[in-house]
């Protein structure tokens, strides 16, 4: 029973690596007909890369990469899922991959209305959605994820079943994560009255008030938090103090407006908060390694080179 239950995971992973291959020929983000599903294609191997991640859930059909957070780094691959339950920077690479043998994944925008609809729903410990945990996370594969993965991916060759069907089984991998060991972490951000759902208003909050002057006590009275204890729990989840995550999200929203706006140095600092544009230039080359033109331009040579148009690669959400 065992070696039968090996051949049928084997056989799954097996279908989703051709299948992915199939449908991405060459490097690039793939859309696939679901809102808030995308494929992954990459030929080669890559340095840390600074990123910021957004809520979602990757699931590697070939390949390997590696994230980093903080001082922490996790390694995720085919027999892995990637999950973030909230907006993070950090820094990312591919180190496995090759034209030969690409790295492919699959990523699903996490759904935190559904997170919090289904958590709701399902019985839980009184006490496991207020424990403060950090915003990512690696998890074993299992049975029940990986079947729903394949009966997704058979969906992309059917357009009028995927609008019906897929939906569904986004909702039933999104229940498969909650309901597993590691559900806790996506409740703790989505139960109201929690630390980690505290954390993730505040977080809600800047990104929307991304050129707002704010200081952590008015942040905290924002969440109803005390400054220390907030202080305290924004940095566990998130790696980073509040206003060195605020520098981090107006930065990397700042490189976004450069590339598919076409905003100029000057006007994209502005927008995101800058009164100088010596500083706005000084921490962008610190985060990013070059000055805001040199940047936009590399991105915008990468772009030419996998024949993908600029718009369709975004730099808001890692390329996973």
């Amino acid at each position: 029973m065992a070696d039968d239950i090996c051949m049928d995971i084997d056989r799954a992973k097996a279908f989703l690596k051709r299948s992915v291959l199939e449908r991405m020929p060459r490097p690039g983000v793939y859309e696939t007909g679901l809102a808030g599903v995308r494929m992954y294609r990459r030929d080669k191997t890559t340095e840390p890369q600074t990123c910021f991640y957004q809520p979602v859930i990757v699931k590697m059909a070939q390949g390997c990469k590696r994230a980093f957070m903080g001082r922490d780094e996790y390694r995720y691959g085919e027999d892995n899922i990637l999950v973030t339950g909230v907006d993070m920077p950090g820094a990312s690479m591919v180190c496995e991959a090759s034209p030969d043998v690409p790295s492919l994944s699959i990523a699903i925008d996490l759904d935190k209305s559904l997170i919090a609809q289904l958590a709701l729903e399902m019985p839980h410990k009184p006490t496991e959605a207020f424990s403060v945990v950090k915003g990512i996370h690696v998890q074993q594969l299992d049975t029940d994820i990986l079947d729903a993965y394949v009966r997704l991916v058979k969906l992309f060759d059917c357009p009028e079943k995927l609008l019906v069907l897929g939906p569904m089984i986004v909702r039933e991998i999104h229940y498969f994560l909650l309901a597993g060991q590691n559900g806790h972490r996506l409740r703790s951000f989505h139960t109201i009255g929690s630390q980690g759902n505290q954390v993730a208003q505040a977080i809600t909050w800047l990104k929307q008030n991304l050129a707002a002057s704010v200081q952590i006590e008015e942040l905290a009275e924002k969440v109803h938090m005390a400054p220390s204890t907030f202080h305290r729990h924004f940095k566990e989840v998130t790696t980073l103090s509040p206003l060195q995550f605020q520098k981090r999200l107006r930065l990397h929203e700042a490189q976004r407006l450069m590339l598919m706006q076409n905003m100029d140095a000057s006007s994209a600092g502005v927008a995101v908060g800058y009164e100088s544009l010596s500083q706005f230039s000084r921490e962008y080359k610190r985060l990013f390694g070059e000055s805001p033109r040199k940047d936009v331009q590399r991105l915008r040579d990468e772009a030419l080179f996998t024949r993908q148009p600029v718009a369709e690669r975004g730099v808001k959400l890692q390329d996973f």
